[in-house]
Formats: C-alpha cells, structure tokens, sequence
C-alpha cells in the first residue's frame, strides 16, 4: 500500500516535469531554433545523473548490450528532434494528446516484431486511438501541419523505442539504460543543433538547463513509480500530462481546444488508456 502511495506521488512528480518542459519548450523556442534546445536539454540533463557517476563511477555503465543501447539512443534523438520541433508550433494540448498514440503504436509493434497476442477489446482501443487521430487533425478538412506530423513521428519512434526497452530492461538497470540514452543522445543531438546554431544569452542558459532537469528528473521519477508498483497501476496517471497541458496552454499562451480537440483527444486517451490497463494486468507485475 506504502509503495502504491509512493509511485502514484513519483508519477504525478513526473506528468508536472514533463509537461513543465513541455511549457518552457514552446516558450523558449521562440528565440532558439528546437534542434538546439534539444541539444542542450540532453547535455544539461546530465547533471541529474551525475551522483550516481560519482558514487558508483564508471560502474552504471557495464552492459553486454551495448548495440541495443547505441539503436535506443538513436531512436531516441530522432524522437527528441521531432518532439521539440513539434511542441514548438503545435498548441500544447494537441501536441500532448498525439503523444499518447506511443503505447498504441507500441501495442501494434509487439504483435509484428514480438509475437505478442492481442485479443479483440484492444484491437478496438488501437482503433479508437486512430479515430481520435482522425478527428484531432480532420485531414481532407484542414491541411496536416509538418508539427503535428512531428508528433505522429515522435510517437512512432517512441513506440520503437519501448520495444527495444523491454528488452534491455530484461539484464541492465534503469539507471544503466538512462545514463547510456543521455549520454549517447548527446553527440547525436548536436550535429544538426550546428547547423542552427546561436549563442544563446545567459537566460536562455538557465532556461535550458532547467529544461534538463525537468526532462532527465521526469524520466527518473517515472522510471521509480514503475519500479514500486504494477504498470497497471502507475501509468493511467501518465494523462495527467493532458491536464496540466491545458492549464498551462491557457495561462502562458492563451490556447484553447476546440469541441474536435477535446473529443479526439478523449478518444485517443481511453484507447491508450485501456491499452495500458489491459497490458499492466496481463503482465501483473511491476517492472
């Protein structure tokens, strides 16, 4: 009960450094091009794992595994690259909704590449999932901005990303598979961070790094919650990250969702939301 309590604090914890990074994302970017803050929210995030290289050192890092770290990590900058260039011009509400298709894409993926058996109720969320899709961007109606493509990318990629998690979280710790994203998302981050490039001033500075504290800490007390109690019980609290979306998009910018915003946005929540029950109950057990 204590640690069901702990995780539902860690995971609340984590949907505010989130969707706070979010915020200073769509604040920041503009002034600076998205391709250089994602650069530097991967190099300032290390200073949230830099205890655990000073009290195990090198340690953290010993794998067997170093090729699936190295196609995490590069999935994961692709993912970051879109991510950012989309909060930067799709309102920040919109943008949240489409990221929750990650754990439908995910469902998708684990059937082709894993075998996995999926019965027919979550073939039916999968399908509500992309009816949301359909009603959030209306294409036919409205022209498809490259932003909200960004997004179906990130969650593409993110989705791509959890399949090879699961399978490295089977022999590394968490610890280990975060130090090796961060670290690796860095250099792979900042090659087209150059080709945009701009000194950023001493407020921009503090901005991005508080962006690495957000990010890497959001990660961290994820990774925790998961650690203490069942998926099923932690990860419904993840659309908590729609809530504050729309608290922040309306204070800080003024942006509002329409009648199809809040629908489509509802009907990918409940279908990523069963997705992520359904699957929680049929492992059972935490991560």
């Amino acid at each position: 009960m204590q640690n069901s309590l702990q995780s539902v604090v860690f995971m609340i914890g984590s949907t505010l450094c989130y969707s706070g990074l979010h915020a200073l994302i769509r604040y920041t970017s503009q002034e600076l091009h998205p391709f250089e803050l994602a650069f530097f929210r991967n190099l300032f995030g290390l200073l949230v794992i830099a205890p655990w290289f000073f009290s195990k050192g090198l340690g953290i890092l010993r794998t067997t595994r170093l090729p699936f770290h190295l196609v995490r990590a590069g999935l994961n900058a692709l993912a970051v690259l879109s991510f950012f260039y989309a909060f930067s011009v799709v309102p920040l509400a919109e943008a949240t909704a489409l990221s929750f298709l990650a754990p439908i894409f995910a469902t998708v993926l684990a059937v082709i590449f894993l075998g996995e058996v999926v019965g027919g109720r979550r073939w039916l969320a999968i399908l509500m999932g992309i009816a949301g899709v359909f009603v959030l961007l209306r294409p036919g109606f409205e022209t498809v901005s490259l932003g909200e493509v960004s997004v179906l990318i990130y969650s593409l990629l993110t989705a791509i990303a959890i399949i090879v998690s699961k399978s490295l979280s089977r022999t590394d710790s968490s610890v280990t598979i975060i130090a090796y994203v961060i670290l690796l998302m860095i250099p792979i981050s900042g090659i087209p961070a150059i080709s945009v490039w701009q000194t950023p001033t001493f407020n921009q500075l503090i901005l991005m790094v508080l962006m690495g504290i957000l990010g890497t800490s959001g990660q961290l007390l994820l990774t925790e919650a998961l650690r203490r109690s069942a998926t099923y019980i932690v990860m419904p609290l993840d659309f908590l990250k729609m809530v504050w979306a729309v608290i922040f998009g309306v204070i800080f910018f003024g942006e509002y969702l329409s009648f199809a915003g809040w629908l489509g946005s509802g009907l990918i929540i409940l279908g990523a939301t069963y997705i992520v029950l359904r699957e929680g109950k049929t492992r059972g057990a935490p991560l």
